[in-house]
């Protein structure tokens, strides 16, 4: 397998399952693995402190990464969290189609040297803390509307009476993080400014705000590209000699865009920028889906410039 020896772009792959982490290089010293927990992930910071590092990468994975990214992130090393469908395709690109722990480590590390990918802000307590609350309350919304759809159903009186009691239940505790939400952006007044400014655009309300901020800490600080990429809304071409396929969106944070799906919805109709943007575009002949996919991006793109500029929205709002 193809290694870099030049030590000044010495990359560093990490592979996490919940109860290993496995580490390798992108030049030829040995590979090693340790336990995913405190220890183990001071012998990581230990072992790469001395060496210089130039970019640690590691796969995310569903939240058993986070422990060990804000470890390297706290001791000031350059770690770049990254969409796995990405490092596969790395990977069979390479002619890398075997996979065990200690392969994707080494995968890692020659992506890490090769895609040289963003390097990701370091995550505090407080917005890890408005992370998890964000995602127990989207999944308590899932159970409120599942329930609602038993009870559109339901003919029994006592079923009925049934699942009444756990709605009411679930709506409870949604308005408990809803205020749990409200306080921890009330203690910040970074959170609470930006707060301010994303909600500036008609269309945005507080639940997509709050998932931006959590869930996409590089806003405002990358190129409006960057951002369309990293999200996943930046369409792809589907091209190979003669034929010319749709382009597709992929990849990026999928509940990101499920946020901005819904913060469009309501500025095609609402927002007079968006809708008349949403407008032209069908009158050009783009299918309702792909016009709100444009707003989408478009929204993306302009809450970008308003947190890189610090200015809220003042329509026509003009950007870059």
């Amino acid at each position: 397998m193809t290694s870099v020896t030049d030590a000044s772009k010495l990359c560093v792959g990490i592979d996490v399952s919940k109860d290993k982490l496995d580490v390798d290089w992108s030049d030829d010293r040995p590979p090693f693995s340790t336990d995913n927990n405190p220890d183990g992930h001071r012998r990581i910071v230990q072992a790469l402190l001395p060496v210089g590092v130039h970019r640690i990468v590691v796969e995310a994975t569903g939240g058993y990464d986070r422990a060990i990214v804000a470890e390297l992130a706290a001791a000031g090393l350059p770690v770049a969290v990254v969409n796995p469908r990405q490092v596969r395709d790395f990977a069979r690109a390479t002619g890398r189609l075997a996979k065990t722990d200690a392969i994707d480590a080494k995968v890692l590390a020659l992506f890490a040297v090769a895609i040289q990918p963003p390097l990701r802000p370091l995550e505090d307590a407080q917005t890890r803390a408005f992370a998890e609350l964000l995602a127990r309350r989207r999944q308590l919304v899932q159970m409120r509307v599942a329930e609602g759809n038993r009870l559109a159903q339901a003919l029994g009186k006592k079923v009925r009476q049934s699942i009444g009691k756990v709605i009411k239940v679930l709506d409870r505790q949604i308005n408990d993080i809803d205020d749990d939400l409200n306080q921890l952006i009330q203690e910040s007044s970074i959170w609470k400014v930006k707060e301010e400014l994303l909600t500036s655009v008609k269309g945005v309300g507080p639940a997509t705000a709050r998932t931006l901020l959590a869930e996409l800490p590089e806003l405002g600080t990358l190129s409006r590209q960057q951002i369309a990429a990293l999200v996943g809304v930046a369409p792809f071409n589907r091209d190979s000699g003669q034929f010319r396929g749709k382009r597709m969106i992929r990849g990026g944070r999928a509940v990101v865009r499920a946020a901005l799906y819904m913060a469009a919805l309501v500025a095609k109709k609402f927002n007079p920028v968006f809708r008349d943007y949403y407008l032209r575009l069908q009158a050009a002949g783009k299918p309702k889906k792909v016009a709100l996919v444009a707003c989408m991006r478009k929204l993306l793109v302009l809450l970008n410039a308003i947190l890189r500029t610090q200015k809220p929205w003042r329509s026509p709002y003009v950007y870059s």
